[in-house]
């Protein structure tokens, strides 16, 4: 097994070291983030950091890398108060890496990909069309990471779409019907199969 210590992590190239930090931590969710200026631009950018964080309030969190350098996603949603997440199929993973390449504000990410905008629901925000599931959500708060300088952004959900075939009698969202791929770090795309599904687990008991 191979062994890399703090002070070898350290010396890697940076490449090398952001490929191999951002998958070593196992496969992360595949989302487009989709946001709309106040002067109408809409913006399009693929994230791997969406996280559940509640369910009663339905909240979602984020993470932005540093603002020190325009984030249109993040001035976006600021702005108007929404953003929409869409899981990505498998079919669409060429485009969806695409809207990383950074354009400038006026350049919308739909108009150099395939994809295409959906509006529903009264959020001020695009959906990606045929996204498997989406989720329109309102931009609560944010909170400064210092280790880093990076963001958490908190989202409330508000609307919830999704294929028919992906939700279950008890509410449970089979994402693998769906087609929904998985990041394994930055560039890489996965297409996950359930194996197995159990349920809530007690204590054996002691005989």
């Amino acid at each position: 097994m191979k062994h890399f210590s703090k002070e070898a992590i350290g010396a890697m190239p940076s490449i090398y070291r952001l490929n191999m930090i951002n998958s070593c931590t196992g496969y992360k969710s595949a989302n487009l983030i989709g946001t709309q200026s106040k002067d109408g631009n809409t913006n399009l950018a693929v994230f791997n950091s969406v996280v559940h964080l509640g369910s009663n309030p339905p909240l979602i969190g984020f993470i932005l890398r540093p603002t020190t350098v325009p984030r249109h996603t993040h001035q976006n949603m600021k702005n108007t108060g929404f953003f929409t997440v869409n899981n990505i199929h498998y079919s669409q993973i060429e485009d969806a890496h695409h809207t990383s390449a950074k354009y400038p504000e006026d350049v919308s990410e739909f108009s150099q990909t395939a994809l295409e905008e959906e509006y529903k629901e009264n959020i001020g925000a695009p959906f990606v069309k045929n996204a498997p599931l989406q989720l329109g959500c309102t931009y609560v708060n944010e909170y400064h990471i210092k280790e880093n300088d990076t963001l958490m952004i908190v989202g409330q959900v508000e609307h919830i779409f999704m294929e028919d075939e992906m939700l279950l009698e008890d509410g449970w969202v089979q994402l693998d019907k769906g087609g929904v791929v998985a990041i394994n770090g930055l560039d890489g795309y996965a297409l996950p199969k359930l194996l197995e599904r159990y349920p809530y687990a007690r204590p054996k008991t002691q005989e």
